[in-house]
This record gives C-alpha cells, structure tokens and sequence, in this order.
C-alpha cells in the first residue's frame, strides 16, 4: 500500500537576507514552530550573496550622489528574487523598510491569503531603487523606527501570518477576540488566584453568566482603545456609524 503524498503547505516564506543564520529563530519555537515541524506552513530562507557576480561575493557599493554608507545593488537583488519566484511567478514580493505601510492585521490577513510570499531583508541604507520599482514591491514597516535590517522584521510578520493559519492556534474563536481583529486593542485577562496582593478579579468574570462577560470584555476593549489608540479608536467608531 503507497503512503500518500504529504499535504502542500497552507503558506510558504521565502526569505532573502544576508544573514541565514538567523532563522528560523524564533520562529522554530512555540505555535510557529510547531506548525513549520508539521508542514502546515514552509520556510526557505536564501542568501542574498549566492547572487553576488563577483568573486568577493559584493552585493553592495557606494550610493551615487554620495552620501553615508553603502546600498544593495539592484542586479544582485533582482537574481536572488528572481530564484525565489521560480516555483511560484505570481507571488508578492515584500520589501520590509521603515517607508513602508504601517503593518496591521489587515495586512497580516492579507499576505497570508497568497499560498507563497518572498521577503526581502534589507542592510545598510537600503536597496537600490530600481529593483524595488521594477520587482513592484510591497513595502511594509513595523512602526516609525529603524532597526539594523529587515529579518526582524520579516519575523515578525511571519508570525503574524503564521498564527492565521488553520490549526494552527487552539481554540480558533480566540483569533476573533484578539487585539485589532475587531478594530479595538483587547481586553484585559486574569487567572488564579483570584485575590493577588488584595486585588480581586472583577466579579462579572467569576459568574459564568457568558453574555454579561461577552458584553463586559467589549466596553472593556472600547475603554482602552479609547484611552490609549484615538486612532484606533476613531475608525471603530466611523465603522458603526
């Protein structure tokens, strides 16, 4: 009898970066780990210097017009996502660079929609601009800051994607509950003990009554997301309305 063949992958990462080594850090542990052990999910990760034309392995140079630092030349960078698309032409290339739009679930549900993905991990001052224009990437950021390159970055919204994915979490009505699945930061959570350093869990919460805590955790999730995401909480509203 012939054992039939494994299931493809929900999503595959395909990452390029100048520093392998690092993965899947992180990402080898927990639900992600878990996951990528169980083939729900793949991870291939590719040196950019594999692409380099020379035999020092170069895969940067001086920015024209001067300046500061050094620049990802875009030959180098094209070859290495030109492999990475190989087996999947269409999927989307993500550059992840502090000009990027702000990541947000919305975002995370959207790139874990494509089967693959390439994710490009920049260095230096970043990657020269025509391959960014002509690979059409998607640039995404974390926030307003710098880090030193993208593979923290690309970790992150792994991650994000990752945990999207069917079987991966538990109890999967607690991806729906999660901060900014709704537009609103999540509500607070408690355990045992129920008294701590003469703090009581809230009483609503001990008297399995479902609804009263259902409508409970919402004002909560309203409450904080009005006092510490305006933003946030400004599209919540404009969505009622």
């Amino acid at each position: 009898m012939s054992t039939p063949p494994a299931a493809a992958p929900a999503w595959t990462a395909r990452v390029l970066t100048l520093f392998p080594e690092m993965f899947p850090g992180p990402l080898g542990l927990s639900l992600a780990g878990k996951a990528l052990q169980a083939g729900v999910w793949a991870l291939e990760v590719m040196d950019i210097r594999d692409f380099a034309r020379d035999k020092h392995r170069s895969v940067d140079d001086t920015p024209f017009g001067g300046g500061p630092g050094m620049v990802m030349r875009a030959d180098v960078v094209d070859a290495a996502i030109a492999h990475a698309l190989e087996r999947d032409p269409g999927a989307p290339v993500v550059y992840l660079s502090p000009r990027g739009r702000l990541l947000t679930q919305a975002i995370v549900r959207e790139v874990a929609a494509r089967t693959a993905v390439v994710l490009l991990c920049g260095r230096y001052e970043g990657v020269d601009e025509r391959v960014i224009e002509a690979r059409a990437m998607d640039e995404i950021s974390l926030g307003d800051f710098v880090l030193s390159g993208g593979e923290l970055a690309a970790m992150a919204l792994m991650d994000a994607v990752v945990r999207t994915l069917p079987g991966v979490v538990g109890a999967p009505e607690g991806l729906a509950e999660e901060s900014f699945e709704l537009g609103l930061l999540e509500y607070p959570h408690y355990t045992r003990p129920a008294v701590w350093q003469g703090r009581a869990v809230p009483e609503v919460l001990l008297s399995g009554h479902h609804e009263r805590i259902r409508e409970w955790r919402l004002r909560q999730a309203e409450e904080i997301t009005r006092s510490r995401r305006p933003d946030l909480w400004a599209r919540y509203q404009g969505r009622r309305t």
